[in-house]
């Protein structure tokens, strides 16, 4: 029987070849294996797993990024291929393209059967369908359509938007019971609120799933008027309201809440805040008698330590920390170092300092302290002190914001003392172990390396290789291959039906919430959500971030690149580069299009409305027509000015970037008071923290994403990461 069946298999897959022959099937014998080894996963009910190295193979992801004329042809040929998972990718997303222009008889021919052939995909291909025969006036046929996601599919996610549209009640209840965190169920119910806002569990389900959501505040606020809320039901309003930094709301809705130490803990930080002192302190003191081996408790410590009055009645809660607590030992420390300073305790305070870097040398606090002192010996030209006390902060702190710094700047006082090899030595540690860093850049530029200094960025053109989507770490492989398709409402709609651990993600989960904001163009808050991973404390997951970060797609979502088509051909008309542009970007706003400073500097490039139409003439525009608002305007006129800052100074990209931050007066001085011969010295003494700050960030921001995009600088980047060198000792 076995081999009957192998020889039906195999007469079966000879037929598919002839027929895909005869029918003109223009395929490769590479494609041909690829395709029938796909063809052979769907016809044994296999479908892959998404992983970066298949979808690498896909031709049609490829095309994603691709406006739909550009892929259009393309799409068409696939689309009449081998029948493949890559074919039916191709109708779905054809048929997509095709919908969003109402050609929907077009789209239906494509879409004809797909559900069979497509199968992970099936709930979204009959809501496709529906659409197309609402386009063209077939209400009937939509219906029906949307009647099968519900009766076929009632667990799935699309059902939702079935059920949304089909808008029976009873068919929105079931959306309300079944996915109470989808956003289609959120918008019912706010409907339901607004004609009759007394109804709680309503509310609640807003407060538990949706309270990052714009207008939740209100929603809190009549739910904290409900006298008959559970504790567990309070602690949702807590938690939303701390979330969204109402933190003396939360406070008082913690109190009613079930104890815990965190929830105690935060009804303490919620009345500090607040101003209300006395009732923290006591709240803080319940908290250490009820729940003393907590870590809440130990951070409950240190928030008295600094209430204390006088100073010194600090110095017992500090003890207790360091003796109960090492992960906070550091800090209470340091802490402990400032209250004997103010009493002129010196034996007490050096006591309490070599504690710190003996016992909790691997702490923030220690890293701190050690660069301080390193600092102040650099200061007096005693280099060789100034390498000593740096030294150990890039191992034994490698997580420290201080150690890339420390380490370039062992290899500048090493130059210092005439040792070049060590010097060599301490850059290429900084490049290799810190590649996404600023002092990494720098370490680059000092090593000879072409990656653009101060005084020559402005002109290079790099070449850029854009951002391909990467396979989201979390979701299923529905959602996956939505947002690997560019189905960017379906799937964010589909992610968060299933992402039901909001207030405390996995890292995998956190990712991917993260790729899914920026898709919806929140990207301030994507990126701000995975450079948040680097926070992460618990052993297992500080792990998982490490293993994430050792990949590019990790640092391609932290620097991503929307607006690269304006970018590009503005920068063209100014001669920038490019990415010099992007950095700024990044670091002004975050790619938030419509983002305003207290100062009202506006959009992309943060330009002010006094700027522009002082702009505008001399580029023979309408200062009336300009929206700062729109990208195209915001970059046009934001590169003019960086431009215009860049031929003040020579083309000094240095002195360019920090004159768009602090202007034109401040750097003038700056340049009559600082000595300028070392550009790193002169960043080190830029005397606004502010400004300092902003030129290392650009300038980082720069280097990212050439070593992320440019081919020849991200091999480069890989050598030196595979030497594995060595901070060099004295």
């Amino acid at each position: 029987m076995l081999k009957k069946l192998q020889k039906k298999q195999i007469s079966i897959i000879v037929g598919a070849g002839i027929f895909a022959f005869l029918a003109g099937a223009m395929v490769s014998a590479p494609q041909m294996g690829k395709y029938l080894g796909q063809w052979l996963k769907q016809f044994n009910n296999q479908p892959e797993q998404l992983t970066e190295a298949n979808k690498a193979e896909s031709a049609v992801f490829s095309l994603v990024l691709q406006s739909p004329a550009q892929r259009a042809a393309k799409l068409e040929e696939l689309a009449k291929g081998f029948p493949s998972q890559d074919r039916n990718r191709a109708r779905y997303l054809l048929a997509s393209d095709l919908i969003e222009r109402k050609e929907a008889k077009e789209a239906l021919n494509l879409l004809e059967g797909l559900e069979k052939d497509y199968p992970r995909l099936a709930p979204y291909i009959l809501l496709k369908k529906a659409q197309a025969y609402d386009i063209l006036g077939e209400p009937g046929k939509a219906s029906d359509n949307r009647q099968t996601v519900v009766k076929n599919y009632p667990e799935h996610p699309a059902s939702v938007k079935a059920l949304y549209l089909i808008a029976l009640p009873e068919y929105h209840q079931k959306a309300i019971a079944s996915f109470p965190s989808h956003p289609l169920t959120w918008d019912i119910i706010r409907k339901r609120l607004v004609e009759n806002p007394n109804q709680p569990q309503l509310q609640l389900i807003l407060a538990k799933h949706a309270y990052d959501q714009p207008g939740i505040i209100p929603v809190l606020d009549a739910l904290s008027k409900n006298t008959n809320l559970k504790p567990e039901e309070w602690e949702i309003v807590a938690n939303a309201y701390w979330e969204n930094n109402q933190f003396a709301k939360a406070a008082n809705a913690y109190a009613k809440s079930n104890k815990t130490p965190r929830n105690l803990y935060r009804v303490a930080r919620g009345l500090q805040i607040d101003g209300k002192r006395e009732q923290a302190i006591a709240t803080y003191k319940q908290l250490l008698s009820t729940f003393p081996e907590a870590q809440e408790t130990g951070t409950a410590l240190l928030r008295l330590a600094e209430m204390s009055k006088p100073r010194q009645n600090a110095l017992p809660y500090l003890d207790q920390v360091i003796s109960k607590f090492p992960d906070l030992a550091g800090e209470a420390l340091l802490a402990k170092v400032k209250v004997l300073q103010a009493q002129n305790n010196t034996n007490g305070a050096n006591a309490a300092l070599q504690l710190l870097i003996s016992k909790y040398g691997n702490t923030e606090e220690a890293a701190e302290y050690r660069w301080k002192m390193a600092l102040e010996k650099a200061k007096a030209k005693d280099y060789q002190a100034a390498w000593q006390w740096a030294e150990p902060i890039p191992t034994t702190n490698p997580n420290s914001i201080l150690a890339p710094r420390a380490g370039f700047w062992v290899g500048k006082w090493a130059t210092n003392l005439g040792k070049m090899q060590e010097a060599k030595q301490a850059y290429e540690y900084v490049l290799s172990n810190f590649p996404q860093s600023y002092y990494a850049w720098r370490s680059a530029v000092t090593l000879g390396l072409n990656v653009g200094n101060f005084n020559n960025v402005r002109q290079l053109t790099p070449e850029i290789v854009p951002l391909v989507r990467p396979v989201p770490t979390a979701g299923s492989e529905t959602f996956k291959e939505l947002y690997l398709l560019g189905q960017d409402r379906d799937a964010w709609l589909q992610w968060q039906a299933e992402f039901h651990n909001k207030a405390q993600p996995t890292v995998a989960e956190q990712f991917t919430q993260g790729l899914m904001l920026l898709t919806q163009g929140e990207n301030l808050l994507g990126i701000d959500k995975i450079s948040k991973l680097e926070d992460r404390e618990k052993p297992e997951e500080k792990a998982e971030y490490e293993a994430l970060s050792k990949q590019i797609i990790y640092w391609q979502a932290r620097y991503p690149f929307p607006y690269l088509k304006e970018i590009e051909y503005w920068s063209g008309q100014r001669q920038l580069n490019p990415l010099l542009v992007t950095a700024l970007i990044r670091q002004e706003s975050r790619f938030q299009p419509k983002i305003k400073s207290v100062a009202n500097a506006t959009g992309l490039m943060q330009v002010l409305p006094d700027t522009a139409k002082w702009i505008a003439p001399q580029i023979k525009e309408d200062s009336k027509k300009i929206n700062l608002e729109d990208p195209n305007d915001n970059i046009m006129l934001g590169t003019w000015y960086l431009d215009h800052t860049h031929q003040q100074y020579g083309n000094n990209s240095l002195l360019a970037i920090a004159s768009y931050n602090a202007g034109p007066g401040n750097v003038a001085k700056w340049l009559q008071t600082i000595p300028t011969q070392d550009p790193d010295e002169f960043v080190e003494l830029i005397p606004f923290d502010e400004t300092k700050n902003y030129v290392r960030q650009v300038f980082g921001n720069y280097w990212n994403y050439l070593r992320l995009y440019n081919p020849e600088i991200s091999r480069l980047v890989r050598q030196y990461s595979a030497k594995h060198p060595q901070l060099p000792q004295q």
